[in-house]
C-alpha cells in the first residue's frame, strides 16, 4: 500500500526556504499558490505553468494548491460576488488544464489564522506560536479600540485584559499588534490597523446563519464545476476553532463539517484535516472526525498543540502536546487501507507537517520566514510523522 505523499509548503522565490531546500528534505511534492495574483483575480494558465515549471525543474511535484483565496464579496454575500465566483471557477479550469487537482481553501471571515505571540520561547529554547484569549481582548479593547468591544468579552475578561495590557511595555504592545496584523500567508506586509478595524466592523454585522448561507452559495456554484474538472476541493477548518473578536465560526466543529459536506454531496466537496486547528479545543473528537469523514479528506495538515486551562494554546512538537498523534495517524492509515480495499479515493493522501518550531541555525534567519514556516522545524516534523506512519504500518498492517 502506498505511503502518504510527503509535501511541504512553499511561498515562492522571495520566501526564506528554497525549492532546493525542500528537495533535500526528501519530500515528493510542494504545496503552494500563485501568491502574486491579487485575491479574486483569475490565475492565468501561463502564470500557473510558470510556477509549476519552477517546481518541476527542482525535481518536485506541485501536489496541492494552498490556497485559491476567496474574495470577501463571496464570504460576506455582497452584490458583486458572482463576478468573483466566476473568476474562481476560471482559475480551477486553468489549474485542471495544468493537471493540478487538489485545492485547499478556507472560508475564514477575517484573516487566515490568529496568534497573539509569534516568538513564544519554549523550555527547550525553540520558538513557537501561541494564542492567548486575554491578549486578544487587550488588542481589541486598547489597541484597536473598537466601539462596544467590551460587550464581546464580559466584565471578567475586560478586567483581565486591562491588567494584561497595562503590564506590557511599549515593545510588548508593538509585538502584540504586529502578531495579530501579521498579514495573510504568502505576504510579509502587515494588515493596516485601519483596514483590519473596518473589516472587523463589517463582518461583525453578519450572523452565523448568513455566513453559512454564503458558504453554501459558493459551494453550490463551484463544486459541480470542480467535479467536472476532477478537482478535489479541501476546505480547511477555522483556526482557532472558536469565535475570535466575537466573529462566529462556521468550520470548527463536527456539526459544521457535516453541514458543509451535506450542502452538496460530491466527491469534489471535501476537507483538509488539520489536527492543530480542530484540536485547539478539547470538545472536537479528532478520531471520530477521521472515521466519519475519512473518504472526504483530500489533504492532511498534521501538527500538535498544547492546550492550557485558561484557554491559551501553543504549538508543540509534532508528537507531543495535547493531541494523540499516534492514534490520529492510525486512523489515517486505516482510511488508506479502506480506500485501497474498495478501490475508491487517493491512497497516497498528500500530507504536510503544519508549522514548525524555529530552532538551531534557523534562528539566524528567522526574519526570512513566514511565522510557522521555518525549514528545520518542519523538517523535523515531517521526519517524526513519517517515522510514526512507518511504525504503525509495520505494527498493524
Amino acid at each position: 500500500m502506498k505511503y502518504l505523499k510527503k509535501t511541504l509548503r512553499w511561498f515562492g522565490p522571495s520566501f526564506g526556504v528554497s525549492l532546493r531546500d525542500i528537495k533535500e528534505l526528501g519530500v515528493e511534492g510542494v504545496v503552494t499558490a500563485c501568491h502574486q495574483v491579487p485575491i479574486g483575480e483569475v490565475w492565468s494558465s501561463e502564470t500557473i505553468r510558470s510556477v509549476k515549471k519552477d517546481i518541476e525543474d527542482n525535481g518536485l511535484e506541485w501536489s496541492v494548491v494552498e490556497s485559491v483565496n476567496i474574495h470577501k464579496a463571496i464570504k460576506y454575500g455582497l452584490p458583486e460576488r458572482d463576478i468573483f465566483v466566476k473568476n474562481y471557477i476560471e482559475t480551477l479550469r486553468n489549474l485542471a488544464e495544468n493537471n493540478i487537482k487538489v485545492v485547499c481553501y478556507n472560508f475564514m471571515q477575517l484573516i487566515d489564522w490568529t496568534r497573539t505571540h509569534l516568538n513564544y520561547v519554549l523550555p527547550t529554547g525553540a520558538i513557537s506560536l501561541l494564542y492567548d484569549p486575554v491578549a486578544i481582548a487587550a488588542f481589541d479593547l486598547y489597541i484597536l479600540q473598537r466601539d462596544r468591544a467590551a460587550e464581546v468579552y464580559g466584565d471578567e475578561m475586560v478586567h483581565k485584559a486591562g491588567k494584561y495590557y497595562n503590564a506590557l511595555d511599549q515593545q510588548g504592545r508593538k509585538l502584540l499588534k504586529s502578531a495579530i496584523l501579521a498579514g495573510m500567508p504568502g505576504s510579509k506586509v502587515a494588515i493596516p490597523l485601519s483596514d483590519f478595524k473596518a473589516t472587523l466592523e463589517e463582518v461583525s454585522k453578519i450572523e452565523k446563519p448568513v455566513l453559512r448561507e454564503n458558504l453554501a452559495y459558493f459551494l453550490k456554484a463551484v463544486i459541480p464545476e470542480a467535479e467536472k474538472l476532477g478537482i478535489r476541493m479541501a476546505l480547511h477548518p477555522d483556526d482557532p476553532p472558536f469565535p475570535v473578536f466575537g466573529i462566529p465560526r462556521i468550520a470548527s466543529t463536527y456539526e459544521d463539517l457535516q453541514y458543509i459536506l451535506d450542502c452538496i454531496p460530491s466527491p469534489s466537496n471535501g476537507l483538509t484535516f488539520c489536527s492543530g486547528s480542530l484540536g485547539a479545543v478539547a470538545s472536537n473528537d479528532l478520531l471520530k472526525i477521521i472515521r466519519d469523514f475519512g473518504p472526504k479528506i483530500h489533504f492532511l495538515h498534521l501538527r500538535n498543540v498544547s492546550r492550557e486551562e485558561d484557554g491559551r494554546f501553543y504549538e508543540a512538537a509534532h508528537l507531543d502536546g495535547s493531541l494523540p498523534m499516534a492514534k490520529i495517524m492510525l486512523e489515517v492509515v486505516k482510511e488508506q487501507k479502506r480506500r485501497k480495499d474498495c478501490g475508491l479515493g487517493e491512497v497516497a493522501i498528500p500530507i504536510r507537517p503544519d508549522h514548525g518550531h524555529v530552532l538551531l541555525d534557523d534562528k539566524k534567519r528567522k526574519d526570512e520566514f513566514y511565522s510557522g514556516y521555518s525549514l528545520i522545524g518542519r523538517g523535523i516534523g515531517m521526519a517524526e510523522l513519517y517515522g510514526l506512519e512507518k511504525g504503525i504500518r509495520e505494527m498493524f498492517l
